[in-house]
């Protein structure tokens, strides 16, 4: 894993969350972007070599409504950068850990994406993610 790629925030209304984060932060969100497969409205801010992306849920059946009614608003996942998503989920299963994706799918800002299972990582969802080059 080459570094921490993006922290993942779960917000109940993305316009909310973008007028207080760029206030907090400074910044105004580069990217907003609707991932449909993950039924989820998603903003990213770049602060220095790292970036927040808030995530909205589009539907009550989306992983994100369901954590925020389970848990509320807050940190949803954290994200790490790696060169090859499949190599990396194959050395994860090897050791034991439990993936969320049988194979990469696409996410947000570009990326592939899979998920390790909280259960596996003291309750934290990480994700694994590669760009995608064009």
């Amino acid at each position: 894993m080459k570094n921490v790629e993006h922290i993942g925030i779960a917000v109940k209304d993305l316009s909310k969350g973008n007028a207080l984060y760029s206030q907090l932060l400074g910044v105004e969100p580069y990217k907003l972007e609707e991932v449909a497969s993950e039924n989820v409205l998603t903003s990213f801010f770049r602060i220095g070599s790292t970036k927040i992306e808030l995530l909205e849920a589009t539907t009550e059946e989306s992983a994100i409504a369901k954590f925020i009614a389970k848990r509320g608003e807050g940190i949803h996942h954290i994200a790490f950068e790696v060169e090859d998503i499949e190599s990396e989920m194959e050395r994860l299963r090897n050791e034991g850990f439990r993936l969320l994706n049988t194979a990469p799918k696409k996410g947000a800002d570009n990326k592939l994406v899979c998920f390790v299972h909280p259960k596996d990582a003291n309750g934290v969802l990480v994700e694994l993610c590669q760009s995608i080059h064009q």
